[in-house]
């Protein structure tokens, strides 16, 4: 039967060092090749950011993605063509590119930023769109695509919902021992396919995002 229920653990992701900046690579990115990590779904990029303060990513291109941030801790500067906006912790951000848009990401000058970034195969087109949503618990930038984003103090359950596809990630804390595996902790994931729904707790106070998405999650 295949693998229906896969741990990620962080210590297998890529890593990428730059001065200033540390990334964790969920899948294949740049000059690392994996043909087993494409992606999960729609998702094509799963990262995990450090940034130094006042550094990051100068002014680059993307187009035919929806790229969600949700930003950990500092705050976080996105620049592009709109104008410059502050992204503080605990807020979701979402870029829709549609056609193709130039954008910076800078760590604010007063502190270093950690951020976790996905990507999303998207067909829309358009005038591409910036919005932040401070203190925001869901999204959906897709049709079919869902992010929920959940704290829990120490011994609160967490119920990982029945999806075809679905990817949670301990951005800090751990989830204690189930049926799926040994503890979770920090920078490691799940990727469920075709699950029923599981009841997790959380070991200590815990903040997880996860990701579910159905069969016809549409491009938009």
């Amino acid at each position: 039967m295949p693998v229906t229920v896969e741990i990620r653990r962080g210590s297998t992701r890529f890593v990428e060092r730059e001065v200033g900046r540390l990334t964790r690579h969920a899948f294949s990115f740049g000059p690392v090749y994996d043909p087993d990590r494409l992606g999960f779904g729609p998702m094509v990029c799963h990262d995990d950011h450090l940034l130094g303060p006042g550094t990051g990513f100068e002014t680059h291109r993307h187009s035919g993605l929806e790229i969600v941030t949700y930003v950990v801790s500092g705050s976080l500067r996105h620049t592009d063509p709109s104008g410059s906006t502050t992204v503080p912790a605990g807020s979701l951000a979402w870029l829709s590119t549609g056609d193709g848009v130039e954008h910076s990401e800078l760590a604010t000058d007063d502190g270093p930023c950690r951020f976790v970034q996905v990507w999303l195969r998207s067909e829309r087109v358009g005038e591409p769109s910036y919005a932040v949503h401070e203190g925001a618990s869901s999204l959906q930038p897709l049709p079919g695509a869902s992010l929920r984003r959940e704290q829990l103090d120490d011994g609160l359950p967490l119920t990982l919902p029945a999806a075809p596809l679905l990817h949670a990630y301990v951005v800090t804390g751990s989830l204690l021992r189930s049926s799926l595996a040994e503890p979770l902790s920090t920078g490691d994931s799940f990727e469920m396919t075709d699950e029923e729904s599981h009841e997790l707790t959380a070991g200590v106070p815990t903040e997880v995002l996860i990701w579910t998405f159905s069969p016809d999650t549409s491009a938009g």
